[in-house]
């Protein structure tokens, strides 16, 4: 294994009934807070958590200023103007109350308040953030995993470029996450959201990094769990437990324990958040077209880690290496497709006059991108071809 330091000070609550008890979580922090959640609200509302959340905030006698607005692909724009509300009327804590998106904006405004630059030095790697206001979370779709990790994801409108911050200050200080949330959640975003998962633990599980036993065969086994309840909870939503597993598997999927000792890749990630930058798609769904391509472009560079994909994610018995690893890559573009998604750039109306200047934004001024394999920007290009 690699060294490595493991921290993770966010606090789960899982399960039902938290919702009304959110209050006596945030007064430890704040009395007067900013209430942060997607759109006009008009989804928190219809479920109920709402109106929950806002007595159990009474309830304690916390004051809250509400921020509207959060879209897929959370915009910088957003975010400055929830950094003016917070500084002109001395917010002391965010809570979150939505997805990745949500939680991610939450963290770049926390992170913002706090400092007297722009925050934008966060994710083009200017400056780093050494003390953060602090966020909490009620989790309303199971997918980012950004309710337990140091990541924020943020998309500048201008620069039309997606970027990330990673930071220790970005951990949320408690989440709260209860599984019926997914028995009213919309199936194409539920399929976003279980390819987004598979991709997170894809991209920690494709590493040359040696010794890594431990972690290998719990990688594998979500993955598993991920395959199975992904397709159960489509086909049937209010079952709790197909919620329950893939909640935990997307948190744990994203918290650094279930990867520590290894290098992870992150390149299909980078090439996507071009992808979604420019063309707005879901992040889930890009991911879905983005992986299986890059898998067949690298699959040389250590087939033995592809073929024992195959074999113990998917469970396939061929012997031969090459054929197990692309017969793997095709029941990995089955599994999505059987979710709903589609595995094409085309699909989306996407051609390829974008392709070099998506490759050289995901680069960020540097030559490679990627750990399993170095890819220059031809590499790039060459991928979103084979995804085209």
């Amino acid at each position: 294994m690699e060294n490595f330091i493991f921290t993770n000070p966010t606090k789960i609550l899982f399960g039902r009934g938290y919702y009304e008890k959110v209050g006596s979580y945030v007064e430890k922090y704040s009395k007067k807070i900013m209430l942060h959640y997607e759109g006009n609200g008009e989804i928190i509302k219809k479920l109920g958590i709402y109106e929950k959340i806002v007595e159990s905030l009474r309830k304690y006698g916390i004051e809250f200023i509400e921020l509207g607005g959060v879209v897929p692909n959370p915009k910088l724009s957003l975010v400055y103007e929830g950094i003016k509300i917070c500084k002109e009327n001395k917010i002391g804590f965010i809570l979150a109350v939505g997805g990745g998106s949500v939680i991610d904006s939450a963290k770049a405004i926390s992170l913002g308040t706090v400092y007297e630059g722009d925050v934008w030095d966060f994710f083009n790697g200017k400056a780093e953030p050494n003390k953060t206001l602090g966020v909490g979370v009620v989790l309303t779709i199971p997918r980012a995993g950004s309710e337990m990790s140091e990541s924020s994801i943020i998309s500048n409108e201008e620069l039309k470029l997606k970027s990330v911050c990673d930071s220790e200050y970005n951990f949320p200080k408690f989440s709260i996450l209860n599984p019926e949330v997914c028995y009213t959640i919309p199936k194409h975003l539920m399929a976003c959201g279980v390819a987004d998962i598979m991709s997170h633990l894809m991209e920690r599980y494709f590493s040359k990094s040696k010794g890594t036993q431990l972690s290998d065969a719990l990688l594998e086994s979500t993955m598993r769990i991920v395959l199975k309840y992904g397709k159960k909870i489509l086909e049937n939503p209010n079952d709790y437990n197909n919620c329950e597993q893939i909640m935990w598997a997307a948190t744990i999927a994203h918290n650094g324990m279930i990867s520590s000792g290894r290098i992870a890749d992150w390149s299909s990630h980078r090439i996507e958040h071009e992808i979604s930058a420019l063309y707005n798609i879901t992040h889930g769904a890009g991911m879905a077209i983005i992986f299986p391509a890059w898998l067949k472009y690298v699959k040389e560079e250590n087939i033995e880690i592809l073929s024992k994909f195959a074999r113990n994610v998917f469970l396939l018995k061929e012997e031969d290496d090459e054929k197990i690893s692309n017969n793997g890559i095709e029941n990995l573009e089955k599994f999505f497709i059987d979710l709903g998604l589609k595995v094409k750039l085309e699909d989306f109306g996407v051609d390829d006059k974008n392709f070099e200047l998506m490759a050289e934004k995901a680069l960020c001024g540097n030559q490679f991108l990627g750990r399993f394999k170095q890819l220059s920007k031809l590499d790039i290009v060459n991928i979103l071809k084979l995804a085209r």
